[in-house]
């Protein structure tokens, strides 16, 4: 199993990039199968659900982290040693079995063998109607008991749990895209582009995970070093996501026909002054990274600035008419219509802007000053 990084280091690398992280794992595998499936001519909905199934495909080796929650049992006291029993436990499984190439070119051809099952029509032959979603099925329980077999027999049973889990999961995918229509090919495919596109996306941050287990070949050795600065490191690190979100939006965006310029406002360039963070902020590391990454991101909120007030009128005049606060006509919002689904988006890609604005002017500042 992968214990090669301290839980503190862990613990840090979750606070810097967790959430673009576990994001960009998906919309990596999204944009990937979009591209390619409209090379090859997809039909436009049909693709765009297959990206969204890759994209669920490629969140699921993160479910190794299901053990993490055991650490808690033991008795924590505070929030800094509950997140450190967290990942300390958590880390016992992570980025192995579930993050293998080989482990999942079996668990997706397991989960194509599974949709085949649940799809009569994918048999056109008179005879395999009925024998062909058998021996389908057969082909799905058979690679997937082996996995938790060979899991089990090489690593131990919580291992063979945690595989368990994982294989469970896939096939609750398969059936229900099976159910709406998706065949075994496609359920091929997209699951081999999800599950083996997740872990290259770690190999810039924490431990690199285990590429060829059970095999005991270590492909990468240690995390790729994108600066040896570590605050470049990191900054890179967090742009790297923010261009897999960028490159997932500019791909969905020309799938559908959305001129982005339409849904970013110019307050956006308010990102900008994020730079002047430089001067007030310890310099972000990965012992250091807190203040900068909940800060950067609280940028973001840019986005909703200019939304529409209603809810907020309506809270205001609830609590009035209760009597619970005083309001003069001066300082009460004015009323207002309510947000609409047509301003989620400008909110969404200004936020977005801000940050990447924000992100790339605090990295001018550090590297002037």
């Amino acid at each position: 199993m992968n214990r090669g990084n301290s839980c503190h280091e862990q613990l840090i690398f979750v606070k810097i990039v967790s959430a673009p992280m576990f994001i960009g794992h998906g919309l990596l595998a999204f944009t990937l199968v979009v591209l390619v499936g409209r090379y090859f001519g997809f039909p436009s909905k049909r693709l765009l659900w297959l990206g969204v199934l890759a994209g669920v495909f490629a969140t699921l080796p993160d479910i190794d982290m299901i053990y993490a929650p055991v650490g808690l049992l033991g008795g924590v006291s505070g929030m800094s040693a509950a997140a450190e029993s967290f990942w300390e436990t958590g880390n016992i499984v992570h980025r192995a079995m579930t993050h293998s190439v080989v482990i999942s070119g079996f668990a997706a051809l397991a989960f194509g063998c599974w949709t085949a099952a649940l799809n009569r029509e994918s048999f056109t032959h008179k005879d395999w109607p009925t024998r062909g979603p058998i021996l389908a099925c057969v082909a799905a329980l058979l690679l997937s008991g082996g996995l938790v077999g060979i899991t089990t027999l090489v690593t131990g049973a919580l291992a063979g749990f945690i595989m368990a889990v994982f294989i469970a999961g896939g096939i609750l995918l398969a059936t229900v895209a099976a159910r709406h229509g998706i065949g075994a090919r496609e359920m091929l495919g997209v699951a081999l582009v999800g599950l083996m596109s997740h872990p290259f996306g770690d190999m810039f941050t924490g431990s690199p995970p285990d590429l060829l287990y059970p095999f005991d070949v270590v492909v990468v050795s240690e995390r790729v070093v994108l600066h040896s600065d570590p605050t470049l490191h990191l900054i890179g690190a967090f742009l790297f996501e923010l261009g897999i979100i960028w490159l997932a939006v500019l791909v969905y965006a020309q799938f559908r026909g959305m001129p982005l310029r339409d849904y970013v406002s110019p307050r956006a360039v308010i990102g900008l002054s994020y730079a002047g963070a430089v001067f007030v902020l310890p310099v972000p590391t990965l012992a250091t990274s807190a203040p900068f990454v909940f800060s950067v991101l609280a940028v973001g909120f840019i986005g909703v600035s200019n939304i529409e007030r209603d809810l907020i009128y309506r809270l205001k005049m609830s609590l009035r008419t209760a009597g619970w606060i005083s309001l003069s006509k001066s300082t009460d919002l004015p009323r207002s219509r309510p947000v609409t689904i047509a301003e989620v988006p400008t909110a969404l890609l200004t936020g977005l802007s801000a940050v990447t604005l924000a992100v790339l002017g605090y990295t001018v500042a550090y590297l002037i000053v």
